[in-house]
């Protein structure tokens, strides 16, 4: 069958997505002057689907594999995916140029000499992992746990590795959420328990977007498809952003306010909604816990105080609520947010016009932007929600939808007990609300807590290049006394991987499997990532190894890694891990990775079996041909949905009070002694006890019995009772300081970097670091020499008033100084940046230490770097990309000289004192190079950015919060420990008791 029959054949039924002429119409070709057009070429193509591993939306790819050669050729959209719908972004395609680049790492290599010189030598699979597995068994059994750390940069598959911890007993996990997306999280948490968004942009009728989500944001390829139909239809789009992105460029309106002051804007943004009472009462009246609020009378008396609250009303109804939420907000008027925001007030006006003719359709999204650029940003996305929940537009058709119902992860053959140990190495004590693990703090933590790492595993992880204060890191890995063993898994080099004891080949998108299921849109579905050669070969018979005997060099594929290290960790069983890794279908032996996956999808998928056996198919077989199942569509209203009467039969049900009624302790809720099974293992905030002990299934909602919302109360949190009763009072509210005075007492939620406290006429400026050009994405398109091509710079956007301020235009060097160190880079005049704020794309500024090695040579410089007695790190050019020879004739033809220059190596941490993030705006001082000869060059001192981090560190308020806990028992883990490990020992001091 012929490329044009088997795209047909898999497109049936999707007509309206085909990319290709029918048969028929292709020999009209052969009419075409044969000098216009060359002589047809006919390709004899197998297809087979998998899913995309250059950024997180997962999107689909179908494999085009030469059935002569038996390569891949090329790599195009899947229509059956019912995200992506067929279509990709650059990132996905250029997965072919990342699969035959020269620069990969084909075999494992083990460092000789010191870390950072250069030298490795090809190693075996096999020592690697006899050597990996002894050390990790070395550990367990000395009860030093905490000495083990994985480190993602972002999972593969939903609880794959995270089931391998757990296998091992350790609070190992280590992830870079706390870069991306904390903030975030944090906002969201605190208002719903779930921590994600998924906009359903397809249906809404206005759309208010926090940064640039159509062309670079998160899942932006299945987002952006959904935003521009809707825009097609008439649906009116805001952005609020610093910066003009390209989505900006394109929206009804632009919102531009001064970075750290965008919760102000959308309180205001609330105001407007409350005070003309332009909101659904009715779904505030039911859904929100404001009698929680009006009955915390003490509460109500510290915002009459702190000047919020004209006078603390004497009843407790909702009409009383009302008019308390008009009087906290009264003063968030559209003149203030102008003067404060730098925002004119009939934008405002105008956009709140727009939320209320919405209505329960309004839509709003925000992940990185705002919420990750400054202390507080939690409770901008706290704000931006406020919105959502004042319309009713939550998990409702065209609003915003929370991740979980969207989302499915399945179970596994096996499910190991919870660990019984806390890691703070991870989990420090000082944060006990952050969203997740303080990743970028690691350096930091291990030296204030005075521990070291046996062994550290990082995959798909950059931080020496991706986090902050990179020169902490290298310091860390040239100390063999605090990490042992550094082992990078990783299809390319990184800056990261130049500081390993052991770098290990892993797979690309079409060199693996990963089952994954992400919040895109309007419904719920798996896709399955394979290894497309490897499939090939099973596909004929001739295939029995495991995934490196299909992909090229010894590539290995991390599951089939991951499976046989825990072996090795465990040969005879005697620890209790090789059990959870030997096959459902043949006790005691080894599972196998097909193995793995036929069980989930036999047991764990539903509907899938059926869909399977329709085409008389078995459930592996059918996601090996499709590559994705769509679960359902139903995913609207969950919270509204009644609890099922088998649970109501047992469940003891207590009433919501009535307005002014007290419970006397009784917890509302209806109570069980066990939650009903879930298919869905999704991660779910709680469960949420009783007093005796009883889990909350649902609440009483005028009298019935429904599931609501995964939070203490069981309602959206108006209210946070967490942030009150772990020593967050102040914040428990959507709140933002008017004034000089509230920003002195409010520190917490006042940006790094206000504009007030800024002078530009001195040549201090605001820098915002936290965006990203929309072809590249970390670490994972190092190698794509097609994207690199495309973008190679990021220079210093400059506005005009400062150029000719600064005395600089476009192409000249600046030197950009943070407290802790200094870049050089060029200066881009342009007129989508506000003045006063200099701006800096990331995930560009790639570096190697070695010609040949280190980082990929389309993308990266090679650079000099050096440490001065005193301690403090220099990096120099010594020339960009440049033409090189190798088996691709294209490294020949390298036109481009440019890498960019690497801003977060000279960041200090930040971290959020509430959610952990951090916080990435800096506060800069820019000067003009006058030679313009000092490209690239860079100054960092990593003993005052340590400085830095502990002045952070004494805004926080650290654990034991009640029940002497680290953290509240509710609140999402991915890797959640038993309830026992959650007490904090009263023997073990916290950072802050350590002096040094």
């Amino acid at each position: 069958m012929g490329i044009q029959e088997k795209h047909l054949e898999m497109t049936k039924g999707f007509g309206h997505l085909r990319s290709h002429p029918e048969p028929a119409k292709w020999d009209d070709w052969k009419e075409l002057d044969a000098k216009a057009w060359p002589k047809r070429v006919e390709h004899h193509y197998e297809l087979i689907p998998t899913v995309c591993f250059n950024c997180e939306a997962a999107c689909g790819l179908l494999a085009y594999i030469d059935k002569e050669t038996g390569e891949v050729k090329k790599l195009e959209g899947n229509p059956l995916h019912p995200a992506s719908r067929g279509r990709n972004c650059a990132k996905g395609p250029a997965t072919v140029s990342q699969m035959t680049n020269p620069e990969r790492i084909l075999y494992p290599l083990k460092r000789v000499g010191k870390r950072g010189e250069g030298r490795w030598e090809r190693t075996t699979w096999d020592e690697a992992l006899d050597d990996i597995a002894a050390r990790i068994r070395k550990s367990i059994l000395a009860g030093k746990r905490d000495e083990i750390t994985y480190h993602v940069g972002r999972p593969g598959e939903d609880e794959y590795t995270e089931r391998v911890l757990k296998t091992w007993g350790i609070d190992g996990l280590s992830s870079h959420t706390n870069v991306c997306s904390s903030g975030g999280r944090a906002g969201y948490a605190f208002w719903m328990g779930m921590d994600r968004p998924s906009p359903d942009y397809t249906n809404a009728k206005f759309i208010l977007m926090m940064s640039a989500h159509l062309e670079s944001g998160h899942y932006f390829n299945p987002n952006a498809q959904r935003i521009i139909e809707a825009q097609q239809k008439g649906t009116k789009i805001a952005v609020i952003d610093t910066r003009l992105s390209n989505t900006a460029s394109k929206a009804d309106y632009w919102l531009s306010p001064w970075p750290g002051t965008e919760a102000g804007l959308l309180l205001t943004l609330a105001n407007v909604l409350i005070q003309s009472e332009r909101f659904n009462q009715e779904f505030v009246r039911q859904w929100v816990n404001w009698r929680e609020f009006l009955a915390d009378r003490q509460y109500l008396q510290d915002l009459k105080q702190r000047g919020f609250l004209d006078t603390v009303p004497t009843g407790q109804t909702f009409r009383d609520f009302v008019n308390v939420l008009k009087s906290i907000y009264a003063s968030y008027t559209p003149e203030w947010a102008e003067e404060e925001c730098g925002v004119s007030a009939d934008l405002i006006r105008s956009v709140a016009e727009e939320i209320a003719r919405a209505g329960t359709a309004f839509s709003s999204n925000i992940w990185r932007n705002a919420a990750a650029g400054h202390r507080g940003g939690w409770m901008i996305t706290r704000s931006l929600m406020f919105l959502n929940v004042l319309m009713g537009a939550v998990g409702e058709p065209g609003s915003m939808i929370p991740n979980t119902w969207v989302k499915f992860v399945p179970t596994r053959h096996t499910m190991p007990e919870p660990i019984r140990v806390w890691n703070e190495n991870h989990w420090p004590r000082e944060f006990p609300l952050s969203y997740f693990e303080m990743s970028f703090c690691l350096p930091h933590i291990l030296k204030k807590r005075k521990k070291r790492l046996e062994v550290y595993i990082t995959k798909v992880m950059n931080p020496v290049w991706t986090f902050p204060d990179g020169f902490q890191w290298i310091e860390m890995f040239q100390e063999p006394d605090r990490v042992g063993c550094h082992v990078t898994l990783s299809p390319v080099w990184s800056e990261t991987a130049q500081f390993s004891d052991y770098i290990l080949p892993v797979g690309l998108a079409t060199e693996r499997h990963d089952l994954h299921s992400y919040e895109t849109h309007a419904a719920q579905w798996i896709g399955f990532r394979q290894p497309v050669l490897r499939v090939s070969k099973e596909r004929k018979g001739n295939f029995t190894g495991d995934t490196r005997d299909a992909n090229p060099g010894e590539v290995w594929e991390e599951n089939e890694f991951w499976i046989e290290l825990s072996w090795r960790i465990d040969p005879d069983g005697s620890l209790g891990i090789r059990k959870y890794h030997e096959s459902p279908y043949r006790p005691g032996q080894k599972i196998t990775v097909n193995e793995y996956y036929q069980w989930i999808f036999e047991n764990a998928v539903p509907g899938l079996p059926e869909a399977a056996a329709a085409e008389n198919m078995t459930p592996l077989a059918y996601m090996k041909r499709y590559g994705v199942f769509e679960i359902t569509k139903d995913v609207y209203g969950v919270y509204k949905r009644p609890v099922e009467e088998s649970v109501l039969q047992d469940a003891v049900i207590v009433p919501e009070p009535s307005e002014g009624r007290n419970l006397q302790g009784q917890e509302p809720g209806v109570w069980v002694d066990k939650l009903p099974h879930s298919a869905n293992h999704a991660p779910l905030p709680g469960p949420f006890k009783n007093k005796e002990g009883k889990v909350r299934a649902g609440i009483l909602v005028d009298q019935q019995a429904v599931k609501g919302w995964p939070t203490p109360s069981g309602k959206l949190e108006y209210f946070s009772t967490t942030l009150r009763d772990w020593g967050w009072p102040e914040y428990a509210i959507p709140i933002y300081p008017r004034n000089e005075r509230e920003r002195q007492s409010m520190i917490h939620i006042v940006s790094q970097v206000h504009h007030q406290s800024i002078d530009p006429a001195k040549g201090d400026y605001i820098l915002l670091p936290t965006f990203r050009l929309p072809m590249l994405i970390h670490t994972r398109t190092n190698g794509a020499k097609w994207l690199h091509e495309i973008a190679h710079t990021n220079p210093v956007w400059v506005h005009p008033v400062d150029a000719a301020r600064l005395g600089v235009k476009t192409g000249d060097e600046v030197r950009i100084s943070t407290e802790v160190g200094s870049i050089v880079d060029k200066v881009w005049v342009t007129e989508g940046i506000k003045p006063g704020v200099i701006a800096c794309s990331h995930h560009l500024g790639r570096w190697r230490l070695h010609e040949e090695i280190g980082s990929d040579r389309w993308s990266s410089s090679l650079v000099k770097i050096e440490k001065n007695q005193s301690g403090q790190w220099t990096m120099k050019q010594i020339h960009g990309p440049i033409p090189w020879k190798s088996k691709d004739p294209d490294s020949g033809r390298v036109w481009w000289t440019d890498g960019g220059v690497h801003q977060n190596i000279i960041f200090p941490p930040q971290p959020d004192p509430i959610s952990g993030m951090m916080c990435w705006h800096q506060r800069i001082h820019v000067e003009k190079v006058e030679n313009g000869r000092h490209y690239g060059e860079i100054v960092a001192d990593p003993k005052k950015s340590y400085e830095v981090f502990q002045r952070w560190l004494e805004l926080t308020r650290p654990a034991p919060g009640p029940g002497g806990l680290y953290r509240p028992y509710w609140m999402l883990r991915v890797l959640k420990p038993h309830p026992d490990a959650y007490v904090v020992p009263e023997s073990v001091p916290g950072m802050r008791e350590v002096n040094q």
